[in-house]
């Protein structure tokens, strides 16, 4: 028999927690529920104590996706699922995430619509990531940063260490799912307003996105990255050798510099191909024995 657990991580989010964890144990009344406090400030722990839920408190803050670990680490269920605690998800919608599990799925993701998106700038770049990792990885990707989820606990542990102690550990655990053929699943959902204060910051936090472009390349197939940029040096250095022939009559250094970079580029992407490949390697090897 299945045992669900549901992990919410939080930092300062009392005034959502207070109406969300009542709804969430009417929805969900045997489940274990457990709120990850990320060193928050407020009367998160009160709230959780009120509730009659579990919380787990660090000393200082370490992250969101340190939260996920410390709260995976911690849950007994076999299914785990892990939701915002700012109030944009529907306790609702665990029950069809669980429904499209038993389908065979090892991992079922909340797709938000673009009416669910927090402003125009952050619709535009998770589109971006999407389309990015549906062409990274030959799967329809809806929403690949979304932070409602359901997994095979068995499953997400064996890439709880890959996972960053920041807020991308969606993208990651999407993408070593990928990696390892378990197959994932999308279901469209509404996500409602943030109760409370965002922690993104848009200036440092979209340069850290940014990261996560090359990220996910690297994460899933290096390759598919490094082989095109060297491709792109290439030409450039053909490109310049043909202009500077014409005109001069003679090869610069312009141009065997830029095939210099082509070939390094390629073989850094084979490196990280064989690090991915061994990386992957060693963790069913570690499962297996």
């Amino acid at each position: 028999m299945n045992r669900l657990s549901i992990i919410l991580p939080a930092k300062n989010e009392g005034p959502a927690l207070k109406d969300l964890l009542p709804r969430l144990r009417t929805a969900q009344p045997d489940a274990e529920i457990m709120v990850v406090d990320d060193g928050s400030t407020d009367d998160t722990r009160n709230i959780c104590a009120a509730s009659g839920v579990k919380c787990l408190s660090s000393p200082y803050s370490m992250g969101n996706g340190a939260a996920i670990k410390r709260g995976t680490r911690a849950a007994s269920g076999n299914i785990l699922v892990f939701m915002d605690g700012d109030g944009q998800h529907d306790p609702a919608d665990i029950t069809r995430l669980l429904e499209k599990l038993e389908e065979g799925y090892d991992m079922v993701v909340g797709a938000r619509d673009w009416s669910s998106q927090a402003g125009v700038g952050r619709g535009v770049a998770n589109t971006l990531y999407n389309w990015l990792a549906t062409r990274m990885t030959g799967h329809v990707v809806a929403d690949l940063t979304s932070g409602l989820r359901a997994v095979r606990a068995g499953k997400f542990r064996e890439f709880i260490h890959l996972l960053p102690n920041g807020f991308s550990y969606p993208t990651t655990s999407t993408m070593a799912f990928f990696r390892s053929a378990y197959p994932v699943a999308y279901i469209p959902i509404k996500a409602a307003q943030r109760i409370g204060k965002s922690h993104i910051k848009p200036i440092r936090d979209g340069l850290r996105f940014l990261l996560i472009i090359f990220k996910i390349a690297t994460l899933y197939s290096p390759l598919r990255l490094f082989v095109p940029a060297s491709a792109l040096f290439f030409v450039l250095g053909c490109m310049n050798y043909a202009w500077t022939f014409m005109r001069y009559g003679r090869l610069t250094n312009m141009s065997t510099l830029l095939w210099s970079a082509a070939v390094i580029v390629f073989l850094i992407g084979l490196v990280s191909e064989q690090i991915t490949a061994l990386t992957y390697n060693s963790i069913k090897d570690h499962e297996g024995s």
